[in-house]
């Protein structure tokens, strides 16, 4: 599944950065552009799907990052002194401009860089600030009509495109700093590394614990026959199986392990498999984590609450330490009422409506993201999105909670039928 990137920024850089990233095949861009650094907050809101944000300008990065709320990573795309360099030769080349404004970080001394080029021609005057500061954009166009009005300069280079807009406005001759390729390429890299880093270190960790009911009694040969049977299990899930004292076992896999489990929400062939062995009923706890340290926590938590029922269960607490289950236990799910609301209130087709009752059943009515419908469908995460949002319109499904499969990134909001 690709990780959906936000960019930020006008029209024209946007573009440039989606075709720049054509090549980079585990992103997919989508484009928030604005005017104003006003609008950003805004435009934020509206990007609540995705799993990073990129901004073109530093200045919409930081108000970006006071105002966020939501675990999203953000990236920019840096400015540096190549960036000013390239422009103002550009102009120098193209509308002979020789006497320029522009608005530039303290961090980047363009004159200092001017000089050492040689480059005493150009006469620069640089309204320079803190790259964590925030100016308002009426103060930075203000020192730029006065050096024009003046006599001064004759154009202005500036970042902004609200001081671009006023001085256009003022007729006087404004260029857009013009980010280079090199800058662009470096700042998508580098999110391509985070991404590549949050996929590689972040995965879910499960734990199991797996024992025979207390007071049971079972023999060596039973024991043995049970850890060719939890052997078995965890070859076929890509888990770690360790045998404990008292007859316990512990399983500590990942996303085979975890897809085996969701899989299996209605019929749990592993529990018949062990009461087949040891003709004993049996407790199967399982937990959900970020850590080793928190999937045992929750994995002792769900092995606790199996505890308190005489057969045969199996519980899942995850990572918010919500408690799943019982797993393995078919539960009635009235699909006649179910198909009714999909067409008429969800405005899902019959085919839609279909897969959705299938998905629920599958799922044994446990609950859902749209992760789990895209798996499920076969269809990108942006098509389950739109029937999630199609079913929470017609009031189908409710938000349940939320769900942290990465260490990084945001929360996936978790769905139930509101029944």
């Amino acid at each position: 599944m690709k990780t959906k990137i936000g960019v930020f920024g006008d029209t024209k850089t946007v573009h440039r950065v989606r075709n720049l990233a054509e090549h980079y095949s585990q992103m997919e861009l989508l484009p928030f552009i604005y005017d104003s650094v006003t609008e950003v907050a805004d435009k934020i809101e509206r990007a609540f799907m995705c799993d990073m944000l990129l901004f073109t300008d530093y200045c919409s990065y930081q108000h970006a990052s006071e105002k966020i709320k939501k675990k999203q990573t953000l990236i920019y795309v840096d400015y540096d002194e190549y960036t000013f360099l390239s422009s103002i030769l550009r102009l120098k080349k193209f509308y002979s401009l020789n006497r320029i404004s522009i608005d530039v970080p303290k961090k980047i001394h363009i004159n200092e860089l001017l000089q050492d080029m040689q480059m005493t021609d150009l006469q620069i005057h640089a309204y320079e600030y803190e790259k964590n500061q925030i100016i308002p954009e009426s103060e930075i166009a203000f020192y730029h009509l006065k050096l024009y009005n003046e006599g001064k300069i004759d154009g202005v280079l500036t970042s902004k495109i609200a001081v671009r807009d006023y001085l256009k406005a003022e007729n006087v001759p404004v260029y857009q700093l013009q980010l280079p390729n090199k800058n662009i390429m470096d700042a998508l890299d580098k999110t391509q590394e985070l991404i590549e880093l949050s996929e590689h270190h972040s995965t879910q960790l499960v734990t199991g614990i797996i024992s025979v009911k207390e007071g049971a009694k079972i023999t060596q040969d039973q024991i043995n026959d049970l850890t060719h049977c939890l052997n078995n299990f965890s070859e076929e899930t890509d888990a770690m199986l360790i045998p404990c004292k008292n007859n316990q076992f512990l399983l500590v896999g990942t996303k085979k392990l975890l897809q085996n489990l969701k899989n299996h929400y209605r019929d749990f062939p592993l529990i018949q498999d062990i009461e087949g062995i040891v003709a004993s009923p049996v407790n199967i706890g399982f937990g959900f984590g970020l850590s080793p340290r928190s999937s045992l926590k929750h994995a002792q938590q769900a092995h606790s609450q199996c505890n308190a029922e005489t057969h045969s269960i199996s519980y899942i607490v995850n990572e918010r330490q919500e408690t799943i289950g019982p797993i393995g236990i078919k539960r009635d799910i009235d699909t006649s009422k179910l198909f009714h609301a999909l067409i008429h209130k969800a405005r899902l087709n019959n085919e839609l409506s279909y897969n959705f009752i299938d998905f629920i059943i599958e799922r044994n009515n446990e609950p859902f993201s749209s992760n789990d419908i895209a798996d499920f469908y076969k269809v990108t995460k942006r098509s389950a999105e739109r029937t999630v949002n199609k079913l929470l319109t017609g009031d189908v499904i409710r938000i349940a909670g939320e769900e942290r499969p990465y260490l990084k990134g945001r929360p996936r909001k978790l769905f139930s039928l509101k029944q």
